[in-house]
């Protein structure tokens, strides 16, 4: 119940066009009434040919007993009724009671038509606002939450799940409403024309709710089991997709093709039971309600044709009214699934809007005025909360202390899990110490509003980072109005100018999903590009040129060399050729700083790490 109110209370902001629904609802049930209704003046028009009598009144009763209350309550509808349609000839009741149907069915479906056109609107509105909910959340999140989720199951609930949320929401304020009034518009109906017949009809509901209530339990646990599975081929498949090159290298498309399968079949399976579960109430409910009818044919028929209690065209009213009455009974049938999928979906979309950011402002947090002095990390220490890989809560640094000045360029180096990475990713505030701290200026980064910190770091890594957009858009990346002439001035400093020009629509240029119509070389220029655009004062190069041939790295290496002049700068490589003019290396192993230094003075400690990493690159 407080999933499905969460839901509802997305509705809030849209209660006008809701109420409009509802009160449309509401008159095309009155409507829908009124055009079976008429059916009985007309058969009595058609096929009484006794002359038109006219109804004496009826004095009210006073014993107050049901019976004799619906006997007045149908006698003055019968005098009111004789008076609109029966005055004059039969041939001008015909015509008039013909177009009085005609009226009756054209607003009834003008009415139907305004409600589902209302309610439409809603049902938009609420998806689109829980998708920019979800997308805004997800972008709040830290890394850590990505890092233990598959994107494929992020996506299942930012776009199925929702979808489901949606027939939820109909069956709320559309089907509860719409088909309970039209079943007290036809009940009311079938009273006034006999009520004897009418409570025998009732017969039919406790079964069919028996049969509904137990089918919805069943249909929302599997319901949550369908989502499981949906998510599952969502990730296989993007994770296909994303990986193709590798997957057509290795000769795998049939071992993928195999995997695919095996999650669609899984799907297939859990839908077919969903669907037997589900389907099982219509025709259940159907069923039930046609043994009712059949009996009420009986019992009615009787009354006409042996006692005379009811006239051949009253009867066969009563049949018109009790028989509208199983669409809606059926449609409320599937109700209780529908709202049992419904919760379901919505607790998993939850699950990720009640997950809070593991990096969050403090409260007093100040913005960055750029870095004065210096860059401190004093006694830090850390470890992924989750289990990474395996290793559990295996530390990843451990008490380090560095000291980085404003304009000082540092290289760090070390072996592959030594730290190096998490080490920088501790500026930007990806994530945070567990033990210990990273200052500016003095101000630990964990009192720095985020925007303003993130606002004052470039990022340049080995795996580019693009969009499928333009050179332009991809430059320029999240400044808006940025002057064409910026663009390219920063192409030019990052080396990119000359194949940007020689490209067909030059900056225009579309260079598809991650920029794979570009060469590694290319898209690492238009990453420096856009960091030089940004220009931040503090760098961050992370194994920038590792994945580079010779040519390349060269044209991005004089990129990079500019880009870092007048910044502070934090350079990770395992080419130590490329960080020999660095103001300090600093050599990191098992989470530790085991040696500082510039190039030439490491090398003289012939038993340092740092000699060792060179002399085995350099094959001494």
């Amino acid at each position: 119940m407080k999933t499905f109110l969460r839901i509802v209370g997305y509705v809030r902001p849209y209660w006008k066009q809701l109420v409009l629904s509802v009160l449309c609802t509401i008159l095309f049930s009155a409507f829908s009434g009124a055009s079976v209704y008429l059916s009985i003046p007309l058969l009595e028009t058609l096929f009484d040919q006794t002359p038109i009598s006219t109804v004496q009144p009826m004095t009210p009763p006073e014993n107050g007993l049901v019976p004799n209350e619906i006997v007045y309550i149908k006698h003055t509808l019968e005098q009111w009724m004789q008076s609109l349609l029966f005055s004059g000839t039969k041939t001008d009741a015909l015509l008039r009671i013909c177009v009085i149907i005609v009226l009756a069915f054209l607003l009834k479906n003008f009415f139907d038509y305004l409600q589902s056109y209302l309610m439409a609107y809603v049902e938009q509105r609420l998806m689109m606002d829980i998708r920019n909910e979800l997308y805004r959340h997800l972008h709040n999140l830290s890394l850590s939450y990505f890092s233990n989720e598959r994107t494929g199951n992020l996506i299942s609930r930012v776009t199925n799940d929702v979808n489901v949320v949606n027939g939820g929401v109909s069956a709320s304020f559309v089907t509860l409403i719409k088909e309970p009034l039209l079943i007290i518009v036809f009940l009311g109906m079938a009273f006034t024309l006999s009520w004897q017949l009418t409570l025998l009809s009732f017969v039919v509901f406790p079964f069919s709710l028996l049969i509904i209530s137990s089918i919805g339990l069943r249909l929302h646990k599997e319901s949550g089991v369908m989502q499981e599975k949906m998510a599952d081929i969502t990730s296989v498949l993007q994770e296909t997709i994303s990986n193709v090159k590798v997957v057509k290298a290795f000769a795998m498309e049939e071992f993928e093709d195999k995997k695919f399968r095996r999650e669609t079949f899984s799907y297939f399976k859990t839908m077919l039971r969903m669907a037997r579960i589900r389907n099982l109430a219509s025709p259940s409910t159907e069923f039930l309600s046609i043994l009712a009818g059949v009996v009420i044919i009986w019992f009615g028929g009787r009354q006409v044709l042996i006692t005379g209690e009811m006239k051949a065209a009253e009867f066969l009213g009563f049949l018109f009214a009790i028989f509208q009455l199983m669409p809606p009974v059926k449609e409320l049938s599937s109700v209780n699934n529908r709202l049992q999928e419904f919760t379901a979906a919505g607790k998993r979309i939850f699950e990720i809007l009640d997950t809070k950011p593991a990096i969050q402002n403090h409260a007093d947090a100040v913005p960055l005025h750029g870095i004065q002095k210096v860059i401190e990390f004093k006694d830090v220490s850390f470890h992924y909360s989750a289990p990474q890989n395996g290793n559990g809560h295996k530390p990843i640094l451990s008490r380090v202390n560095l000291q980085v000045k404003k304009g000082e360029v540092v290289a760090i180096v070390g072996p592959s899990g030594a730290g190096k990475t998490t080490l920088v990713d501790l500026i930007p505030r990806f994530y945070d110490p567990i033990e210990g701290a990273v200052f500016i200026d003095g101000v630990d980064v964990r009192r720095i509003e985020l925007k303003s910190l993130r606002e004052h770091i470039g990022i340049v890594t080995q795996e580019t980072i693009l969009f499928n957009d333009t050179v332009r858009n991809n430059i320029a990346y999240g400044l808006q109005e940025c002057p064409d002439s910026d663009v390219r001035e920063a192409a030019k400093a990052a080396n990119a100018l000359a194949f940007i020009e020689a490209m067909e629509k030059g900056f225009d240029s579309i260079i598809g999903d991650r920029g794979v119509k570009l060469s590694g070389g290319q898209r690492q220029r238009i990453s420096i590009a856009r960091a030089l655009l940004k220009n931040p004062p503090i760098m961050i190069f992370d194994e920038a040129t590792s994945a580079l041939d010779s040519e390349s790295e060269l044209l991005v290496q004089e990129a990079i060399e500019r880009l870092m002049q007048n910044r502070t700068s934090f350079v990770i490589a395992h080419r130590l050729s490329t960080i020999r003019n660095a103001d300090r290396i600093v050599v990191m192993e098992n989470g530790e700083v085991v040696q500082e230094g510039r190039h030439a003075e490491l090398l003289k400690n012939k038993n340092g790490l740092y000699r060792k990493l060179h002399d085995m690159q350099f094959n001494v």
